[in-house]
């Protein structure tokens, strides 16, 4: 299928007229907006304009609450809990990690989970807004049942995405990552590519392995069993109980320390998703001088770049050269956009009354 490719700017003002269409003031179209055209630049397609259709549909049913205002419920010097109250996810984020940040400045390190929220898009955006503020970022979110535990065959955990970035030259050590093999976002590329699923990415029903990502999304939501497997694979072999573990840090991390809902009570209550989030900023000068700690971690990132490469590999990436990379190339150009997601956001621009001008 050949993508089209759209100008970023005219995407930017495109997406931010479609959320003031649903009443989000325009500093808060500019937020949720940066946040998925971010995406799109680093490459992560799954979260960039892919998801305006779900948040369209999320807004229109009540899932997310567009005059909703996030509330501190709980605390401390060095933490708080915020109550999202159905907040758009990227609001209710950033003020998570602003909140976060200002801890970290003042007592050493922040620490903000968020419960009754909703999708807040990449992960690393947030653990990104720590570092340029000189701190180490932390940034974890859960999501619907969507994971299957080893050796079951319902989905129980969230895809739980753990995201942490620290300066460093001349590339930030950024890594965000799901706890899963894939996000449900990458089985609805694939889905509307029309292209079977790699082995071992999902399972059906029945606990096999299911290569149909048109059938496996339909089982995750209507939950009739099945779901994508924990990073690792479907079995212990290849370190499935590992990505199933790493689930599970986030869902402590998320809902329990937030008194939100696990994710296998996400999205079940109708005009509620009660998405957890987590944020964590730490100032590293606590273990010594700043300067000298981020050159470590600097000269540690060369030594893995210019270390041995594997026959036929040119080169070793260190977490975050690709999106940056991405970002640098795509800034200020065009975006490249699968035309089903086209099709898709004219369909939004007619319903809420927003002009066309992206093409088809």
């Amino acid at each position: 299928m050949e993508y089209r490719q759209i100008e970023v700017e005219k995407a930017r003002r495109f997406c931010e007229a479609v959320f003031q269409s649903y009443g989000f003031s325009s500093d808060q179209a500019k937020t949720i907006t940066d946040v998925l055209i971010r995406a799109d630049l680093f490459g992560i397609e799954s979260h960039g304009m892919q998801r305006l259709i779900r948040y369209h549909n999320e807004i229109r049913s009540g899932q997310v609450d567009v005059k909703a205002k996030p509330e501190i419920v709980h605390e401390t010097a060095v933490s708080a809990v915020i109550d999202a109250k159905k907040s758009m996810g990227q609001l209710a984020s950033l003020k998570g990690m602003e909140l976060a940040i200002k801890k970290a400045k003042s007592a050493g390190c922040g620490m903000v989970p968020v419960r009754n929220s909703n999708h807040y898009g990449i992960a690393g955006y947030y653990s990104l807004l720590a570092a340029k503020e000189n701190l180490l970022g932390i940034s974890m979110t859960n999501s619907e049942a969507i994971a299957v535990p080893t050796f079951g065959r319902l989905a129980m955990l969230g895809t739980n995405p753990i995201a942490l970035a620290m300066p460093a030259e001349p590339v930030f050590f950024s890594y965000d990552a799901a706890t899963t093999v894939v996000t449900r976002g990458k089985l609805e590329v694939y889905n509307k590519n029309e292209k079977p699923l790699p082995e071992q990415w999902a399972l059906g029903g029945d606990g096999r392995p299911s290569t149909n990502a048109g059938e496996v999304l339909h089982s995750i939501i209507n939950k009739q069993g099945g779901g994508i497997a924990p990073l690792g694979g479907a079995d212990e072999l290849y370190g499935s109980h590992k990505g199933y573990g790493f689930g599970m840090i986030v869902e402590l991390f998320t809902a329990i320390f937030s008194g939100g809902l696990t994710a296998n009570y996400v999205s079940v209550t109708p005009g509620l998703n009660g998405i957890c989030h987590y944020f964590m900023a730490l100032d590293f000068g606590i273990f010594g001088d700043k300067e000298a700690i981020k050159g470590r971690l600097t000269a540690f990132l060369k030594e893995l770049r210019e270390s041995p490469k594997a026959e036929g590999q040119p080169r070793i990436y260190t977490h975050g050269e690709k999106e940056m990379e991405s970002f640098a190339r795509n800034t200020g150009g065009k975006i490249p956009i699968n035309p089903k997601t086209l099709r898709e956001m004219q369909d939004i621009a007619a319903k809420q009354g927003v002009p066309w001008d992206l093409g088809m």
